[in-house]
């Protein structure tokens, strides 16, 4: 009798152990482990897709470049080989290039000063060089002096110039166009001190 009691606990013992291995806590256990890991793996997805837009605005980057690599002032209107160009107050020129027809002989640029302050204070002229001599030209032209136009005289990189001029005054020079045929590219400025930084442009036969 003993002995049976003794096996029937032994079962008893042993289909308990069965059942605690079949406990449904494994498999909360398993499903809890694995979603964190499928939340990782997606993540990476999410985050990749903002990754893209910086590409998108580094290919539309070289448009602003392409717009500063250029004047945005107009080129000059030509008629009968002459144009006329303004300067104002804001030390601007109106025109950022101007082309002379191949088939002229003679070229006349005219200045107009749109502005209102003195000669002194802000005076203008028309200065054509090489476009590796503007640079030299301009400080050069600063120890002639206004009366010279800030031009150094009988200098030999000068192409041309007008006198100097303020406001509601008007000037002209005349110039042969074989001068700036070759040997260029070639610019027009201001020569008054401190004004070639802003007020220039190119000149060329076309």
């Amino acid at each position: 009798m003993n002995t049976r009691i003794a096996l029937l606990a032994a079962a008893c013992t042993l289909a308990l152990a069965a059942c605690g291995d079949k406990s449904p806590a494994t498999p909360d256990t398993t499903a809890a482990a694995t979603a964190p890991t499928e939340a990782v793996e997606t993540a990476p997805a999410d985050t990749a897709a903002p990754a893209e837009a910086p590409a998108a605005v580094d290919a539309a980057a070289p448009a602003p470049a392409a717009a500063a690599s250029g004047s945005d002032k107009p080129a000059a209107v030509v008629a009968d080989c002459a144009t006329e160009i303004e300067g104002t107050d804001a030390m601007q020129f109106n025109v950022g290039s101007i082309v002379v027809p191949a088939s002229c002989t003679e070229f006349k640029i005219t200045l107009k000063h749109t502005g209102t302050m003195p000669v002194a204070a802000m005076g203008h002229n028309v200065v054509i060089t090489k476009a590796a001599d503007m640079q030299a030209v301009a400080a050069e032209g600063m120890g002639a002096g206004a009366a010279a136009a800030y031009v150094k005289a009988d200098d030999p990189r000068v192409i041309a110039h007008t006198s100097l001029i303020g406001g509601g005054e008007t000037t002209s020079v005349s110039f042969a166009v074989s001068k700036i045929k070759d040997g260029g590219p070639y610019e027009f400025f201001c020569s008054f001190p401190g004004h070639s930084a802003l007020m220039k442009g190119t000149i060329a036969v076309e």
